[in-house]
């Protein structure tokens, strides 16, 4: 019955482990999202703000706005 024990005692150990592991990466997912969508905000806000520019230097659509030449 020891090696039993010893094999059960194992797996609760490996279990704990990944439970914490899955916890860690949950945390870490979490906190990437919230980073990503303020990175977003500000780029919109960038994009916005240098599109206000171009318009206030004559042009006539923001270059934000113009589809790359290969499209």
């Amino acid at each position: 019955m020891g090696r039993m024990t010893d094999t059960v005692t194992d797996l609760q150990v490996r279990i704990a482990h990944l439970e914490r592991v899955a916890d860690d990466l949950s945390e870490i997912v979490a906190r990437q999202e919230a980073e990503i969508a303020h990175l977003t905000k500000r780029v919109a806000m960038l994009m916005e703000r240098e599109a206000g520019r171009e318009m206030d230097m004559g042009g006539t659509v923001p270059l934000a706005d113009q589809k790359p030449p290969h499209w």
